[in-house]
């Protein structure tokens, strides 16, 4: 990275904790911090839930597997848009007519106080411990493309680069704050400016990653021939070729089971409910969901194209070994950039990458921090608390979760493998524990005892299946279990799937049939959802064209921005494509200001 690169960084950084700021005005109350009002427009809704599915992990994971496996990478992540658009048609409206601030409060209405503090803290844990592992996956990242000058007090010696510790507590502390601060409406708005900055920075590569090989029929003819490898053990291994949809273990059964995974999770999990909720009406929330879930059906291909064409260009030698694959896999995506990239775009790209896990970092410091604000602190105070009490009271709570989130990050190492075992037990559970609440959304007679023994269950088998049939396994020993132990580690994908998807939902169709009568958890949200209907009838809440005023000034920016980097010495062979990307978003960002200007003078906004 030069100067200019680190200048163009610290002005994102700059802008995005301004737009924080900026949006702290409208937190007055704790719906506005939570909720951002009920104000969200749709599309900012669906753009942010989009960018939530990202981290920076999906530079190293999705890149390191199209770079290995080609197509299979985009295959795979159309899914989270079939699961979205499945989410949209059948739940997501319905989400937003009940009338619950935050989703922990349908947990307590529908299965009780029980359900809510284990959802609550169960899911706090593992969501620490995960988005933890993505900002140390990030601070991994960046330190490696941003050296430092001999003597500066945040340079780690034994690499010359910017250190882990100050990496991860720098990029982390301005999530926590904007978070803190801005509440939902900082997060839902630096969400679509992230949006921008990915999508340009990868628009950007693809052009030039395709001309390095020869043009796109060069890069087609190639991918055609080229092996896809599978990493197994200490073997690597062939299954078709980069441009086969489906490889390896990633067959049509895992993704059918990827598939429904991902409707439950977006269906259900506190994160993507809190984008349904925070749009004017129930036709808001379907239409965001629309605009994720169409999102995925597209852009896989844009931005795993650059690890798939840096395949063409650096190919893997012939008996590589298993290190070797893994390692250029795990940079692939990084060096297809920097291979390309004109002086100040590499800023731009790290901040891309900054952005995919601060935008999962934001939504789950914001939604638990609201959780346990309205859910957990709230009834537990014998006065009640007003609005501007409630928002401090917020606002000091995101602040320790984030604390605790960067000192998880800062421990990823020593943790000793003890993260891996956690998120190895939630995701045995996932269905378990996020299909009751969905499926509560449909049905009258599902009780509590829903929570408890499809969760139970579903870990108690997932256990058994992971840890103790596998090959290391605590039942291995046993002679009566060998021919099983041997069949589930010979059809681990399979396995996977009929216990982590099948089995919950079979089990919460036994209990379906099984249960009779009205639940009292259902009278209680048909309540709640028919004051709802009645107080919306006679005030209609108006979606904010603020956010559109802020695009719209955030791509003019970047427009002036390409226009600038036009004067580098460096990049005077950059200098076309950097105009013809600054004219384009200049003209874009003009549009969306006149359109947004018109709509915020008319009366009814």
């Amino acid at each position: 990275m030069q100067t200019v690169d680190y200048a163009v960084l610290v002005a994102y950084l700059a802008g995005v904790f301004g737009v924080g700021m900026l949006f702290a005005l409208k937190n007055k109350r704790s719906a506005d911090m939570f909720a951002a009002g009920g104000q969200s427009p749709w599309w900012t809704s669906g753009l942010s839930a989009f960018m939530t599915m990202f981290s920076a992990n999906t530079f190293v994971v999705w890149g390191g597997i199209a770079y290995r496996q080609g197509m299979v990478a985009v295959t795979i992540n159309l899914m989270y848009g079939v699961s979205a658009l499945l989410v949209g048609y059948f739940i997501a409206g319905r989400w937003k007519e009940i009338g619950v601030q935050t989703p922990a409060e349908y947990v307590q209405l529908r299965f009780g106080n029980g359900a809510l503090h284990f959802y609550t803290w169960f899911m706090t844990v593992f969501r620490m411990v995960t988005t933890a592992g993505a900002l140390y996956a990030l601070g991994r990242i960046l330190v490696n493309l941003m050296p430092l000058a001999d003597g500066n007090p945040l340079q780690d010696p034994a690499t010359g680069n910017l250190s882990l510790y100050w990496g991860i507590i720098i990029f982390s502390s301005i999530v926590v704050v904007y978070t803190m601060i801005g509440g939902l409406w900082a997060v839902l708005m630096t969400d679509v400016l992230q949006f921008i900055i990915l999508n340009l920075a990868v628009l950007f590569v693809i052009p030039l990653a395709i001309a390095k090989v020869g043009g796109f029929s060069r890069f087609l003819e190639q991918a055609s021939v080229m092996p896809s490898l599978q990493v197994k053990g200490s073997e690597v291994v062939s299954d078709g070729t980069m441009t086969s949809l489906i490889s390896g273990d990633y067959t049509l059964l895992f993704l059918a089971g990827w598939c429904a995974i991902h409707f439950f999770m977006i269906g259900a999990e506190w994160a993507f409910v809190q984008r349904f909720i925070c749009v004017p009406n129930a036709a808001a929330a379907r239409k965001s969901t629309y605009l994720f879930g169409g999102l995925y059906l597209l852009s896989p291909i844009l931005w795993l194209l650059p690890p798939l064409i840096w395949r063409v260009h650096s190919p893997i030698p012939d008996g590589a070994s298993e290190s070797a694959v893994l390692l250029s896999s795990e940079t692939a995506y990084i060096d297809a950039c920097r291979s390309v990239l004109p002086v100040g775009m590499v800023g731009l790209m790290i901040a891309a990458m900054f952005s995919a896990t601060a935008s999962m970092v934001s939504s789950q410091l914001n939604v638990f921090s609201g959780v346990m604000t309205n859910d957990i602190f709230r009834p537990l105070m014998k006065r009640g608390l007003n609005d501007p009490s409630l928002v401090r009271v917020g606002r000091i709570i995101t602040l320790a979760l984030g604390a605790l989130l960067i000192v998880i990050a800062l421990s990823y190492e020593s943790l000793g493998g003890a993260e891996k075992v956690i998120i190895s037990v939630t995701e045995m559970v996932v269905v378990g524990l996020l299909a009751p609440t969905l499926w509560s959304l449909l049905s009258r007679t599902i009780t509590s005892s829903a929570v408890w023994i499809t969760a139970s269950v579903s870990l108690l088998v997932g256990i058994v299946v992971r840890f103790g049939l596998n090959a290391d396994g605590f039942l291995v020993d046993y002679e009566t279990l060998a021919p099983l132990a041997e069949w589930v580690q010979g059809n681990s994908s399979m396995v996977k799937t009929l216990t982590g998807v099948v089995l919950p939902i079979l089990i919460l169709s036994v209990l379906q049939i099984c249960s009779k009568g009205e639940s009292e958890g259902h009278r209680a949200i048909e309540r709640l959802t028919s004051a709802t209907k009645a107080g919306g009838q006679s005030k209609e809440t108006i979606a904010s064209s603020l956010p559109a005023i802020v695009v719209g000034w955030s791509i003019a920016v970047c427009g002036g921005l390409m226009f600038l980097l036009m004067f580098v010495p460096d990049n005077v062979d950059a200098r076309g494509i950097l105009a013809l990307f600054g004219g384009m978003l200049v003209a874009l960002a003009t549009l969306i200001l006149v359109i947004a200007y018109r709509k915020s003078a008319s009366p009814r906004s």
